[in-house]
């Protein structure tokens, strides 16, 4: 039976630092389709920096699949510049909808310290 995607805590806690840093958008609930990063740029970004950086802007982790590939990691929460309250909502909703407790208890905690700064 596959593993299901567990908590990246580095990318949790890298999250964390994001909203406190003052690095987040709080945009509207549906925006994360405009906002999200494309195929490419995400390519642009792990040949750039790699997948251990890549691995920071995503909440879950899939052991099913290698350390280098885009496959492993899910739920992504930015843009690789910034948090976008678009992309919490988005892996909130799916992580629930896909009983991943752990991860949707995660990104709750995270649209929590965003609603508290508003």
């Amino acid at each position: 039976m596959p593993m299901p995607a567990t908590v990246n805590e580095s990318a949790f806690d890298y999250a964390k630092r994001l909203i406190k840093d003052g690095e987040y958008v709080v945009d509207e609930r549906d925006a994360w389709g405009r906002h999200q990063p494309t195929a490419a740029q995400e390519n642009s970004f792990i040949e750039a920096h790699g997948y251990r950086e890549y691995a920071r802007w995503h909440l879950g982790i899939d052991d099913d699949h290698g350390e280098e590939t885009k496959a492993r990691y899910k739920f992504p929460y930015g843009d690789f510049a910034k948090l976008h309250r678009c992309a919490v909502l988005a892996a909130e909703a799916r992580a629930g909808q896909q009983k991943y407790l752990d991860i949707e208890r995660a990104a709750a905690h995270l649209r929590g310290m965003l609603a508290a700064l508003q």
